[in-house]
């Protein structure tokens, strides 16, 4: 099957990103998957308008790093670790998909704002939000991110790491302050990050932002591994402790969804 991305590459080219490693990866991966079979490196250079000597380098890098593979014939395709990257995209969709009834419910149940959160590296993200019909409510907007020792769900994750990973975060981190509730000293994060193995929840007291705070809990998957956290977000004033067993209902329910089984 001929290359499909030729014509992508030449207007790519007339309006190159600032970092131009990155635009040829992108060529080459894009030529390489407009093709059923493996394609040669003169076919690839030809398609993404690169010199074969470059191709040949980037393509020795990414096959390196498993993004591609290389036949006994010296033809490339693409590689495992771009289909297990895309696994973990489709089950953060997947993820998502499940969870959105789940915190509609939750968020009727409290009328407070409902996030969906996931860990990367050493900050967490949030993934889905759903907010109430009311006033005065808290809202964190899609894609953002914060560190993880500033957050409730952001302690759960440390916690399922474990006490040398833990510290190993602060001494990397620094624990920087977000506001001047937050915790700073290793010793005491772990402490307090310990408590949320014992309780199955974790809380920000206004650490991540002053006048909010949030209930979090963790959901799990049929490996029992702790892959996102659902968090309730609230005027620190209208916070309430009754709140905590309907959030940990709502991550339990998301966890069986998941695969989950508790035992």
């Amino acid at each position: 099957m001929r290359s499909k991305y030729r014509a992508q590459v030449s207007m790519a080219e007339k309006n190159p990103s600032p970092i131009q490693v990155i635009d040829r990866v992108s060529h080459l991966l894009d030529a390489i998957a407009g093709y059923d079979e493996p394609v040669s490196l003169k076919q690839l250079s030809a398609d993404s308008g690169l010199h074969p000597s470059t191709a040949f380098r980037i393509l020795a890098s990414l096959h390196h790093h498993d993004f591609i593979e290389r036949d006994n014939n010296g033809h490339y395709q693409l590689g495992i670790k771009l289909l297990q990257l895309g696994s973990r995209v489709q089950g953060r969709l997947d993820m998502r998909r499940e969870a959105l009834p789940i915190m509609r419910w939750l968020s009727e149940e409290i009328e407070e704002t409902i996030n969906l959160i996931v860990r990367e590296g050493d900050e967490v993200i949030y993934v889905e939000r759903v907010t109430p019909h009311r006033m005065m409510r808290v809202e964190q907007a899609i894609g953002g991110h914060m560190p993880l020792h500033v957050t409730a769900v952001g302690k759960l994750f440390l916690a399922e790491a474990g006490a040398e990973a833990c510290l190993e975060y602060a001494e990397r981190t620094g624990l920087k302050p977000a506001t001047n509730h937050s915790i700073v000293e290793p010793a005491a994060l772990w402490r307090n990050v310990k408590l949320t193995l014992q309780a199955g929840y974790a809380l920000d007291n206004e650490e991540a932002e002053l006048g909010v705070g949030c209930i979090g809990v963790p959901v799990r998957d049929g490996s029992n591994q702790m892959i996102a956290g659902i968090s309730i977000s609230a005027p620190i004033e209208r916070r309430d402790d009754a709140w905590i067993s309907i959030a940990v209902r709502a991550g339990q329910r998301l966890s069986a969804c998941l695969g989950y089984a508790a035992t």
